[in-house]
């Protein structure tokens, strides 16, 4: 014990206060060899996987330090040398055979005839009180070795007292917590406050985004005041958070332990430390201590047109309810991202029609500036013959996971120049919204083209005359959600036009409780209870459910239960079913409402006894401590039984936010006409019309028209065919998380997340005067495939971990009425199809000369579909609907 002590006491013999009078860091005595041995090994592995199961690798060596220089004017102002010997690098865990992808290769091999003798030059550092003030080393050295030697330099960092500062070391600019015992002092590194220029995105939206946690702690271990040892360990760990089986962490460790010591050489005569260092070599440059970049060759990749000729056939359109559709979307996206402007438009202008609107998607998807001119150059906005391709890529650009201020300047200037379609008109409108919302997101809401898309929708809507561009204002703010055009909403929810006034009602309903203040719900107790004027049904009872959904008041809940049985008889229905399902499901109001029934002029029989086929209803799709799933139903008619409005929404909740899935709303007015009804009160002069709009990720769609007005009316109802509707259809990036990690020991970490998501939702509407009966269908079917790809790079040998999650799905909503009677029948059927679910995890190790060790597993099941459950009424009508028929037993023809 002794002899240890006696070899420890001439390695960094300040680590405390007593010692030699040094108080800030390390301090080595002069004329002496200091031999380490070094080594840092990687994990790569899924969260909660024990370390033995991952892929990785260790790199180990010797190592030389002797001190160089000390100010004569300070002893906590040292130059020293550092210099890596005996270099070795070999399995993490053991590997037998074959497995093992280093076995009889020689270390030069391993690591490159170039890289080696760069790792094995020495390295100098500038020592300022403990800090690593100076990083010396030659210029022309591969980056990736640089990063090696860098984290065995961030080591040498220290100082002996507790307390937290801001520090630099290859991690960039951190938060470091000393905590100083007797026997060791630990450094715990803030990896969330490192201040770095690596590049990464990911998406804004938490439910569709990633959770990680990282933790850096540093151990020095000390005997007998003096330093025997270094542990480091920082691990990392990812999750997807509305997958939570998609994850991945990375756990790297160092170690620096002293052996011996030997008679070095002296001190250098100075008094500046740069005159030392160009005596030692004038090549020596003074280099960042933090991290840098380094791209690795991919030598066997394939081109953009060679992979687009093996991904073409999965994009076909018959192929986008299958999981191969999207997995091919998120490798093609990909490639888009590494390829030049060039080569994108080349394989857009070689493609066919039937192939090129899932091309568009993904090149759209790729979000790099190069994808971008590509696509502005190969559209025509002029021309009305692209249309699907122009809406392709905008509905593309709108559902954009890390959109850039650049991709906003190119719609507003294609909104300024001519434009061929209409639609492709409103369209553009309204994604603009949708990235403004985005980009504010970003906090980048003071951006220009913000400040400038911003006053397009504002003062267009402030200055639009015509009811087409109302129209598509409105749906540019339901988008952009700006506090500042509220007062613009409130002023149009109480217009004369039905449907301006239910759209911007809507609008509203999509901002946050904040924002709905006591002015608002002014107006919107005002339409509801119609005291300036009269409304339609769709407007009120949107008003009612707004008020109903923010904090509403006792009397604004007695005032709505009071109108119950005032109300036309549908909508006395439907409202009585909204406080029944509000109640039941537990809703934020709840509390108030079952305050509000105490009374009993309010709770009564001849408000709760109300008939009618309207209803609301709200279930869970799935339920867990971490997040929820949720779909809602409501669907109003009109006194006459003709549907009025039904309303599909699937919300996914997880803490404090919530991602909007989808919406689609089937609307439709003035068709009493057909069975010789009268209209509710306030509709008597509404056209004929049937259309649909969709919310989807957030982002509203531009709406469709099944019909519009009655001569078109007409030619539906005589034609019957039902055909389905597209509302929306395509490939959307979901998730897109890309984040490069420099890890302590100067190994890189990338990591990717991806979701892609190949979706088909088309709606119908069926009306036959002959049966009596008509049929509103929305089919929604999707695919969807996650990825994850964690990578430990070191430009010489890498590790990583890949995983892919797959599930082909679909979802429908059918209504159902037979006005051949009165009351009439309505049944709603929500069928969810089964669904088979896939897992695939890859560990790998490889080196770059191409030998490499697999490890793959897969696991599948399936999922039974399922009808969702609706309200018991709804139940019991279905059964009278579908009656079994009775068997005929007569042998007649007649």
């Amino acid at each position: 014990m002794i002899l240890l002590a006696v070899l420890f006491v001439c390695f960094f013999s300040s680590y405390s206060a007593s010692v030699k009078g040094h108080t800030t860091g390390l301090s080595l005595n002069n004329d002496r060899l200091y031999k380490l041995t070094y080594s840092t090994e990687v994990f790569v592995n899924q969260v909660g996987e024990p370390l033995q199961d991952s892929a990785g690798y260790k790199i180990s060596s010797n190592v030389d330090v002797v001190l160089l220089w000390r100010n004569p004017d300070g002893d906590d102002d040292q130059l020293i040398k550092v210099t890596i010997k005996d270099v070795n690098v070999e399995n993490v865990n053991q590997r037998e055979g074959e497995k093992n992808i280093f076995k009889g290769k020689k270390i030069s091999k391993i690591i490159g005839k170039d890289n080696l003798p760069a790792l094995q030059t020495p390295m100098l550092l500038h020592l300022t009180r403990g800090k690593v003030t100076d990083y010396y080393s030659y210029p022309n050295e591969p980056v990736s070795i640089q990063n090696l030697k860098r984290g065995l330099a961030s080591l040498f960092q220290m100082q002996l007292t507790s307390g937290t500062s801001d520090e630099v070391d290859i991690s960039g600019n951190c938060k470091v917590t000393y905590q100083a015992h007797h026997d060791k002092v630990t450094k715990i590194k803030a990896l969330d406050t490192c201040k770095t220029e690596m590049p990464g995105f990911t998406t804004q939206n938490k439910v569709l985004g990633i959770s990680s946690k990282a933790v850096s702690v540093t151990t020095y271990k000390i005997e007998d005041s003096f330093v025997t040892a270094v542990l480091a360990e920082e691990t990392y760990g990812f999750s997807l958070n509305f997958l939570r089986k998609a994850t991945g962490k990375v756990v790297s460790r160092q170690k620096l332990e002293l052996k011996t010591t030997a008679a070095g050489p002296g001190l250098m005569p100075g008094k500046k430390v740069a005159a030392v260092v160009k005596a030692v070599d004038s090549n020596y440059k003074s280099m960042p201590l933090v991290g840098q970049l380094f791209e690795s060759e991919c030598k066997r990749c394939p081109s953009l047109s060679e992979f687009w000729q093996t991904a073409r056939k999965q994009l076909q359109p018959d192929n986008l309810a299958k999981a191969e559709s999207p997995r091919s979307f998120i490798d093609l996206i990909h490639h888009l991202r590494a390829a030049k402007k060039e080569d994108i438009l080349q394989i857009l202008k070689s493609e066919n029609k039937e192939v090129l609107p899932q091309l568009v998607d993904a090149v759209t998807s790729a979000q790099t500036p190069d994808s971008l001119e590509a696509i502005l150059e190969f559209l025509n906005f002029k021309s009305e013959s692209d249309i699907i391709l122009q809406e392709r890529f905008l509905y593309a650009c709108g559902f954009a996971s890390h959109p850039s201020e650049a991709l906003l300047k190119a719609l507003l200037k294609t909104f300024k120049n001519p434009i061929g379609s209409n639609d492709i008109r409103e369209t553009v409108v309204i994604v603009i919204g949708a990235l403004i919302r985005k980009l504010c997101q970003q906090e980048a809401c003071k951006a220009p083209a913000v400040v400038e898309a911003k006053k397009l929708i504002l003062g267009g809507l402030e200055k639009a005359e015509k009811k087409e561009d109302i129209k598509m204002y409105l749906l540019a703010l339901k988008n952009a959600l700006l506090p500042e055009g509220i007062p613009l909403l409130l002023k149009h929810v109480e217009s004369d036009d039905g449907p301006i006034s239910h759209l911007a009602a809507t609008s509203l309903q999509r901002y946050e409780s904040s924002f709905i203040t006591n002015e608002v719900k002014t107006v919107l107790n005002r339409i509801y209870h119609q005291n300036r004027k009269v409304h339609e049904k769709t407007v009120r009872t949107t008003a009612a459910a707004i008020i109903l959904n923010n904090n509403p008041s006792y009397m604004e809940v007695k005032n709505l239960l009071l109108s119950i049985g005032e109300l036309p008889k549908e909508m006395s229905k439907y409202m009585l079913s909204v406080i029944q399902d509000i109640l039941r499901f537990q809703s934020p109001a709840s509390k108030m409402v079952r305050r509000v029934l105490k009374e009993m002029v309010t709770h009564n029989y001849d408000r709760f006894a109300k008939s009618g086929s309207s209803s609301a209803y709200t279930g869970y799709v799935e339920r867990d401590p971490h997040r929820a799933s949720t779909y809602s139903l409501d669907i109003l008619y009109s006194g006459s039984g003709i549907l009025r409005r039904s309303n599909l929404n699937i919300f996914q909740y997880m803490e404090n936010t919530h991602l909007h899935a989808s919406q689609v709303v089937i609307e439709a007015q003035g068709l009493e006409a057909l069975i010789a009804a009268t209209p509710d009160e306030g509709e008597e002069n509404l056209d004929s019309f049937a259309g649909m709009s969709a919310i989807l990720f957030d982002v509203q769609l531009r709406p469709v028209t099944f019909f519009n007005g009655y001569s078109d009316l007409m030619a539906k109802v005589l034609s019957a065919s039902g055909d389905p509707v597209s509302v929306v259809k395509g490939l959307i990036l979901l998730t897109d998380h890309s984040q490069v990690i420099q890890l302590q020991s100067g190994l890189k970490a990338n990591v990717e997340f991806q979701g892609g998501l190949a979706i088909d939702i088309s709606g119908a509407m069926e009306f036959s005067l002959w049966y009596r009966e008509s049929k509103t269908r929305v089919k929604n079917r999707v695919a969807v495939v996650v990825t994850g790809d964690i990578t430990v790079d070191s430009s010489f040998v890498k590790a990583g971990l890949e995983s892919r999650f797959e599930t082909e799905a679909g979802l429908e909503f059918i209504s159902t009425v037979q006005f051949s009677q009165y009351p009439f029948l309505v049944c709603m059927q929500m069928d969810k199809d089964e669904a088979p679910f896939r897992q695939y995890v890859t560990k790998y190790e490889r080196l770059v000369t191409g030998r490499g060790y697999v490890s793959r597993k897969g696991k599948e099941k399936l999922f039974a579909g399922s009808e969702f459950p609706l309200h018991q009424e709804n139940s019991d009508m279905c059964k009278v609907v579908f009656a079994p028929q009775a068997e005929n037993s007569s042998d007649g023809w007649f």
